[in-house]
């Protein structure tokens, strides 16, 4: 029993391994889709953007001939909402890089709060609630007020059930007052989306500067109403680029969906090369199953001589030979599987990394179990069937 563990444990860590990394990337994929794509981008949103999401994965021809594109303007997101005047929101908001800033308010500090610049549909793209006060307006953003809605977490930690409303806060030595404090919305992979500060994005540039990826975010009624929206938003933004028919667009156009694709095209890149880890531990594993297959065929040869004295054929032998190596893969194959599985489950349960096991991933670990048995099991079945009876019955 225990040589059989020993013989199969290639076969187990190699199937364990593949089921996990499967498990972990397709519950990666359902996360990314359901909760980090609408969490940044908005549920029927799409995205006006200097430079596209999926930067990593531009050349750098592309990457320096993006460098030269205009930034994303005021005068930009006001062409845009002249053309799609039926859109629930149409919003600008400060890009990468996202400053942080120490927040202090009576002595208390609060350190490295992420600082966004938004015009004030944002609060509505965004689809956020308010437990206190109040949402920045227009006035805020004409006049260049210095108010400041926080997250749920900054208001928890820095104001301890003080009601942060009306309060004034010290930002890199410029005084802000709490207009609002928006509801919680936890935290995706580890990461919070209650640790931030909204300012209106006038005295946010007149602090901070204009970032080079402003974008501008519209919010549709429904999703079968974005790929419209979408084109009217490109015409709009062509016509403020003063873009021939002809030229490229100096600009993206994205929605949710671009998010998923970019982790999709990085996952693939860890698909490849998880078949080739995987395959060396299933090669390492069938080799030792031929060995144990083969000193079995030695330990046998008086049972294997019987058998064919008695009239078992060369076709008999070798049947029950790959027979009893494809069972042994095979049972390796379940036992790494039901490991991956139970790994898979650990790692979601202590990590914030999600796992999604998949019927299609356990077939391919049993597969793959079988196709080994059968492989590496050819060879010592073959052996096996060519025993001449007498030689084999007098090895005993």
């Amino acid at each position: 029993m225990l040589r059989s563990f020993f013989t199969l444990l290639g076969i187990i860590v190699s199937v364990a391994f593949l089921v996990a990394v499967i498990a972990i990337i397709q519950g990666m994929n359902a996360y990314v889709k359901v909760n980090v794509a609408d969490a940044m981008i908005g549920s029927n949103t799409f995205q006006i953007r200097r430079t596209p999401i999926n930067i990593g994965l531009i050349e750098d021809d592309q990457w320096r001939r993006m460098q030269r594109r205009p930034k994303i303007t005021h005068a930009d997101a006001q062409m845009v909402r002249a053309a799609l005047s039926g859109a629930q929101a149409i919003s600008i908001t400060s890009g990468w890089p996202t400053p942080q800033s120490d927040v202090v308010w009576r002595g208390r500090t609060l350190g490295s709060v992420l600082v966004f610049g938004v015009s004030p549909e944002y609060q509505v793209v965004q689809d956020y609630r308010f437990t206190r006060g109040e949402p920045l307006n227009e006035i805020d953003v004409l006049q260049r007020r210095h108010v400041v809605v926080i997250g749920a977490e900054v208001a928890s930690k820095l104001f301890e059930g003080a009601n942060p409303v009306g309060q004034q806060l010290r930002i890199r030595g410029e005084h802000f007052v709490v207009a609002g404090v928006t509801a919680p919305k936890g935290r995706v992979l580890g990461q919070s989306f209650d640790s931030f500060m909204m300012m209106p994005i006038t005295t946010f540039e007149s602090i901070y500067g204009r970032r080079q990826t402003t974008t501008i975010s519209v919010k549709v009624a429904s999703a079968d109403d974005i790929a419209g929206a979408m084109l009217a938003a490109e015409e709009a933004m062509r016509l403020s680029h003063r873009l021939r028919p002809a030229e490229p667009p100096d600009f993206s156009i994205e929605t949710a969906d671009a998010l998923v694709s970019f982790w999709k095209q990085l996952t693939r890149v860890l698909f490849s090369v998880v078949p080739a880890m995987v395959a060396i531990g299933i090669v390492v594993g069938g080799i030792v199953i031929m060995n144990i297959m083969l000193m079995s065929v030695r330990q046998r040869m008086h049972e294997i001589g019987l058998r064919k004295a008695v009239g078992a054929t060369r076709r008999d032998v070798r049947r029950q030979f790959l027979a009893e190596a494809m069972l042994l893969a095979t049972l390796g194959g379940a036992m790494g599987a039901g490991a991956g599985w139970a790994f898979a489950g650990a790692i979601a349960a202590v990590s914030p990394l999600p796992a999604r096991v998949t019927l299609w991933s356990l077939m391919l670990a049993l597969a793959l179990g079988a196709g080994v048995g059968v492989l590496f099991g050819v060879y010592p079945a073959t052996r096996a069937a060519r025993l001449d009876p007498v030689n084999a019955m007098r090895a005993e």
